[in-house]
């Protein structure tokens, strides 16, 4: 594995143990372990001076993040919209990016928008750097690393 792509997977990881998940995402799994661990975990359960009250609430968080993060991840939906990612990869060109910490948002000429998961800054030098941009990204970003569609397309769709 890719050192950069270490602490991606470390998320990951994270988030797969508090789910409970193993190898593969089953979504199905997934919405059954969400739905105890929000029943679990849920706020109200605790009064105004329970110290577990702030704590039921930073899991609350941690649980609803998590449970996003690894459904846009999830082989299933991954494959669900592979024919329209494969199509903007091809056809469509990179309008804007944005490079924060492990982190590579792409968007592209047809509105979509994705984020890459450990791209490291020497990467996105050598994209940003490169005499053609697209066949860079081609080569060693757009099927080399976990991505997902990022919610600014969801939204505007």
């Amino acid at each position: 594995m890719h050192p950069h792509n270490q602490k991606v997977m470390k998320r990951i990881n994270q988030y797969k143990k508090l789910f409970n998940v193993e190898g593969d995402i089953d979504l199905a799994e997934l919405k059954k372990s969400y739905r105890n661990l929000v029943k679990e975990w849920h706020p109200d359960k605790h009064t105004a001076d329970d110290t577990r009250k702030e704590e039921a609430e930073e899991m609350s968080r941690q649980i609803t993040d998590g449970y996003a993060f690894l459904q846009s991840i999830a082989p299933d939906n991954i494959a669900k919209g592979l024919e329209e990612y494969t199509n903007t990869i091809e056809n469509a060109f990179i309008d804007d990016m944005q490079h924060k910490s492990m982190l590579l948002e792409i968007s592209f000429t047809d509105g979509s928008t994705y984020e890459y998961f450990g791209v490291n800054k020497t990467l996105f030098s050598k994209l940003v750097n490169a005499d053609k941009m697209q066949r860079f990204a081609r080569r060693n970003i757009f099927t080399s690393f976990t991505y997902r569609k990022s919610k600014k397309t969801v939204e505007a769709e």
